[in-house]
């Protein structure tokens, strides 16, 4: 399939050398973080066919793609905003996932319209970190906007969903801000999710986290949270050894 044929006006195709996944991309629009690639390696799933992936809040479906290299389960996308989920629909044909991976253009509301409850065995979840606030500063461009704040949803609604589609001792995986941490610890548990691995990424040594990643497993019992080696982003300013190989697979 010839790659120009799935570009539109403004868009590019990045790669994640470590996994050789190409991803659509538009500056104008939407591209896909250091949150997402952490987030995906960070989620620990089983390679069965038999399995079900959903990727929630998936912009242009880069955590599912990169998650995909890990797995041969079905992985199934939804996204609110159209032009993004379009953009990821043709990533899974440039990828040519289109066999187990499904983009669906969706409110979260909806979910469950058109997918069954208690049916997936992982959640993945690159969520909106801020909250909705009269007084707080929005990025001016839409998309954006509604990928980072809680413009269309809210952590709550995303975990209620999360704990809807999973299955019982199924996981969830999410990234978010370690500001957040105890609004996610009291939704997690309000909606039935047990945390169990978490993880902090700081940008650099004596710097504060900026970004946390965490496991949580539906009706799994309380207690037993561990706490992982922190992970660091830079080293100087260059990415830090376990980054690099993250992102370039020089492990």
């Amino acid at each position: 399939m010839k790659e120009n044929v799935l570009l539109q006006k403004n868009e590019r195709i990045d790669q994640l050398y470590s996994q050789n996944i190409k991803i659509i991309q538009s500056p104008e629009v939407f591209s896909f973080s250091l949150d997402a690639v952490l987030l995906a390696d960070f989620a620990q799933v089983k390679k069965s066919p038999k399995l079900k992936i959903m990727d929630l809040c998936a912009g242009n479906g880069a955590v599912g793609l990169f998650v995909s290299q890990k797995t041969n389960a079905k992985i199934a996308q939804i996204e609110l905003q159209p032009k993004l989920a379009d953009m990821g629909k043709r990533s899974i044909l440039l990828n040519h996932l289109q066999d187990r991976m499904q983009m669906t253009t969706l409110d979260l509301a909806d979910t469950f319209s058109k997918f069954a409850k208690d049916d997936f065995d992982y959640v993945l979840c690159n969520p909106p970190y801020f909250k909705d606030q009269a007084m707080s500063k929005k990025n001016p461009n839409p998309y954006l906007a509604i990928a980072r704040h809680e413009i269309k949803t809210t952590l709550d609604q995303v975990l209620q969903v999360a704990s809807g589609l999973l299955k019982m001792n199924g996981k969830l995986f999410l990234v978010h801000r370690p500001d957040r941490f105890l609004d996610i610890m009291d939704a997690l548990r309000a909606n039935r999710l047990s945390p169990k691995r978490v993880r902090l990424v700081y940008p650099r040594v004596n710097q504060e986290a900026n970004m946390i990643l965490i496991e949580a497993i539906k009706d799994g019992r309380d207690g037993g949270m561990r706490f992982l080696d922190p992970l660091y982003t830079y080293t100087g300013n260059s990415y830090s050894d376990k980054v690099k190989a993250i992102l370039y697979g020089d492990k």
